[in-house]
C-alpha cells in the first residue's frame, strides 16, 4: 500500500509571547512545535468476525499520520508486509480543533493473526517516553524476532560526524520552533534519502519507517538512521525491526539501548557530533 495523506497540518502554531532580552522586555509573535493526540485503532479478524480496537493514544506533531501508524504497526510486530494493510480510515472525533484528524483506524487484511491481549497495553503513550515502562524487556525481545541481516556495511567515521548538520539543513520547523525532534534515514556514503520530524523521537522514527514500509523498501539493511536526543531501547526495537543496521544518536543511549543492540546486531552510536562519537556496539561496520 503507498497511499498519500489528503490533509495538510501545520507543524507550527503562531503564539504572542513576551521576550526578555538585553535588559528589556518586548512583544513579539514568535511560533510552538504543534502537538495533539491521534488515537490508532485497528480492525482485524476473519470476515464475519472483525473486531475494532483501539491500539494506542500518542501525543503527536500532526501529519504523516498513515506513516505514523503503518511504523508503529511494524515497531510492534503486527504486519510486516504492506498488503496486509488494506486501508486507512481518518475521522475527526468530536470535540476536536485540530485542522487534520485526531483518529485513524487502520484495517488490516483477515489473514492478519496477532493477540491483542499479548501487547500487553492499551495505553496512553506521551511525547516524551514512549512506551513509559509498562512492558518489559523480556516482551520486547518478544516481539524482537529476528536480529539484523548478517550483510555488512562499512561506513567511514567522517561520514558519521557530517551527519547531524546535514539532518538540520532538512529541520525546517524545528528551524523555527526549536521544539521538534528528528529522525533521517541516511545512505553508507552519507547521502540524506528522507526525514521526518515530530514532538516526540519515537513518533518521527515511526512516521520514517512508516514511509520506507508503504514504498516496500524494508528492510533497509544498508542505511544509517539518525535521531535527534537520546537512544532509548524502544527506537532500538524499532530500528531491529526495520532491519537499520546502524543506529546514530545526538544524545546518550539507554543501558537497556545497548543491551538490545549488542544482542540485535545494531551498531549503536551516541553523543553524535561534527567532531566525535562514541560507539557502544558492533564497532565492526565503522572504520
Amino acid at each position: 500500500m503507498n497511499e498519500p495523506e489528503h490533509n495538510s497540518p501545520t507543524p507550527r502554531k503562531s503564539v504572542w509571547i513576551r521576550r526578555y532580552q538585553q535588559d528589556s522586555f518586548e512583544e513579539v509573535d514568535d511560533f510552538v512545535a504543534v502537538e495533539e493526540p491521534l488515537e490508532i485503532r485497528v480492525l482485524f479478524g476473519p470476515e464475519g468476525r472483525r473486531k475494532d480496537r483501539s491500539l494506542s493514544i500518542t501525543m503527536r506533531t500532526p501529519g504523516h499520520d498513515h506513516e505514523l501508524a503503518a511504523g508503529f504497526l511494524v515497531g510492534e510486530g503486527i504486519v510486516e508486509r504492506p498488503d496486509e494493510l488494506l486501508r486507512f480510515e481518518q475521522l475527526q472525533t468530536a470535540g476536536s480543533d485540530s485542522e487534520g484528524s485526531n483518529q485513524l483506524c487502520v484495517h488490516l487484511a483477515p489473514e492478519v493473526d496477532f493477540d491483542f491481549a499479548s501487547l500487553q497495553r492499551n495505553f496512553y503513550m506521551t511525547s516524551s517516553c514512549g512506551i513509559c515502562g509498562t512492558a518489559s524487556l523480556e516482551a520486547v525481545r518478544a516481539r524482537v524476532s529476528r536480529p539484523i541481516d548478517d550483510r555488512e556495511i562499512i561506513v567511514d567515521a567522517k561520514v558519521i560526524t557530517c551527519l547531524p548538520d546535514r539532518l538540520r539543513t532538512r529541520q525546517k520547523t524545528f528551524a523555527e520552533t526549536g521544539g521538534l525532534h528528528a529522525a533521517a534515514l541516511f545512505r553508507a556514503d552519507g547521502q540524506l534519502l528522507d526525514c521526518r520530524e515530530d514532538i516526540g523521537r519515537h513518533n518521527a522514527l515511526d512516521k520514517l519507517v512508516g514511509r520506507s514500509f508503504l514504498d516496500r523498501q524494508l528492510p533497509r539493511g544498508e542505511h544509517i538512521l539518525l535521531v535527534s536526543g537520546r537512544a532509548s531501547f524502544e527506537l532500538v526495537q524499532k530500528t531491529v525491526l526495520a532491519g537499520i543496521p546502524i543506529l546514530a544518536a545526538v544524545g546518550a543511549p539507554s543501558s537497556l539501548a545497548v543491551e538490545l543492540a549488542t544482542e540485535f546486531g545494531v551498531t549503536l552510536l551516541g553523543f553524535v557530533s561534527d567532531s566525535r562519537f562514541n560507539v557502544y556496539s558492533h564497532p565492526q561496520r565503522i572504520r
